[in-house]
């Protein structure tokens, strides 16, 4: 019986683990999937906003894709525009793509079109930065 316990166990917890590795890239299906996985993630989450017509966002994509892809500290939600109007007004995209990054449910920087890899990357630098503040109360 110990044995069987000890299976599901370690079954689960490759699941876990599993989950969590799928967790990274995700494709954003309605406001309350918004916020219980980009606002309120304990990591900070770049969210591209694309459409399936844009060719820049063809580009983009799997360009941000594999810069994040490594990085264990960072996940990408994939925000498909026609899909999502009300993402799209809230953050009030006027073009595509449009990427944000967001921190602790806080929008820390953006930017709109195709962009070289340098402004990628310090977009990333930037948000793998920005760690919430530890006050210590001790005087």
């Amino acid at each position: 019986m110990l044995h069987k316990v000890k299976n599901i166990v370690n079954l689960s917890a490759r699941g876990i683990s599993l989950l969590s590795k799928n967790y990274k890239k995700f494709e954003i299906a309605d406001n309350t999937e918004f916020v219980s996985k980009v606002m309120n993630s304990s990591v900070p989450v770049i969210v591209n906003f694309h459409a399936e017509w844009c060719d820049p966002c063809t580009i983009l994509t799997p360009k941000l894709e594999e810069l994040i892809g490594p990085m264990d500290d960072l996940n990408l939600a994939i925000v498909n525009v026609e899909k999502n109007p009300e993402l799209v007004h809230t953050f009030e995209v006027k073009a595509v793509p449009a990427v944000i990054a967001v921190s602790n449910g806080l929008v820390v920087d953006k930017f709109i079109g195709l962009v070289d890899a340098n402004m990628i990357e310090n977009l990333i630098k930037k948000l793998r930065n920005q760690k919430p503040e530890v006050v210590d109360n001790k005087s």
